[in-house]
């Protein structure tokens, strides 16, 4: 029997999700290791980078969707290897029309190729296009409070600072800008890029994120698919401590047990 508090249900664009983990496609020795590790993070979105992976743009080549299959996921196009607002609306327009109407993207406009950081300026003009153009937009973008607090103002619905830079693994580098986006969200808040292991996810849930979206991660690991076994109980783990109210920090010891009633 759980004793955890009733949870408020974790909604994208009107829908509800029983897992706080999200998960990318990319990187993975080949598309049945996807399949796999995916199924054993329990994760029902999946991010696609439509410049970089086949949902059916490509007739004739192995097409992800077939292994990832729409009806058991939400698939969330994402806009990987964008560098201008753009290239990003156009990456967009080309998802909603292979997936059928499909309105929910990620968007991510880099601005480098080496720090693959959010160019937070053309982020902001593709956000403003897409809304306007009907989208649900979730956006990855730099932990600068006053950035994600425009950003749902604009009407993202959702917003997705980093922990740390995509693909290092480094976790979670500035926990205190986090806080004040936590602080002042009127929008789900979900951690995105830099986690490298179990111990970051738990810890951007006890933060007080809505969910934690990642790909390196998993895809990376020795084992990918027990990591993302792992990664599935990690958030768990995670939201059912940030319900439960940790303990205060003290700086010195207290007993366990009360000292009441000791022999003397």
């Amino acid at each position: 029997m759980s004793h955890a508090p009733s949870d408020k249900p974790f909604t994208l664009a009107g829908r509800t999700y029983q897992s706080r983990l999200l998960v990318g496609t990319g990187k993975y020795k080949d598309l049945e290791e996807t399949r796999l590790a995916i199924e054993a993070s329990g994760a029902e979105i999946v991010t696609v980078a439509v410049r970089r992976t086949n949902i059916g743009q490509n007739p004739g080549e192995p097409n992800l969707l077939d292994v990832i299959s729409p009806e058991r996921y939400t698939i969330l196009p994402n806009t990987a290897g964008c560098y201008d607002a753009v290239e990003a609306v156009r990456t967009c327009r080309l998802a909603r029309e292979l997936l059928d109407g499909h309105k929910l993207v990620k968007l991510e406009v880099l601005a480098d190729q080496k720090t693959l950081f959010p160019n937070v300026i053309e982020t902001l003009k593709a956000a403003e296009v897409l809304v306007k153009d009907g989208f649900d937009v979730m956006v990855y973008t730099s932990d600068d409070p006053i950035i994600a607090r425009e950003l749902a103002a604009m009407g993202c619905i959702a917003v997705m600072p980093l922990a740390g830079l995509i693909g290092t693994g480094l976790g979670i580098c500035n926990p205190y800008n986090l806080r004040i986006i936590l602080e002042e969200a009127t929008v789900p808040v979900l951690v995105d890029a830099g986690v490298g292991t179990a111990s970051d996810a738990t810890i951007a849930m006890e933060l007080g994120c809505e969910a934690v979206l990642m790909n390196s991660a998993i895809a990376h690991a020795q084992n990918p698919i027990l990591m993302g076994e792992a990664m599935k109980h990690a958030i768990i783990a995670g939201r059912m401590a940030y319900l439960a109210g940790r303990m205060p920090k003290k700086l010195y010891a207290s007993a366990s047990s009360p000292l009441d009633g000791l022999i003397k």
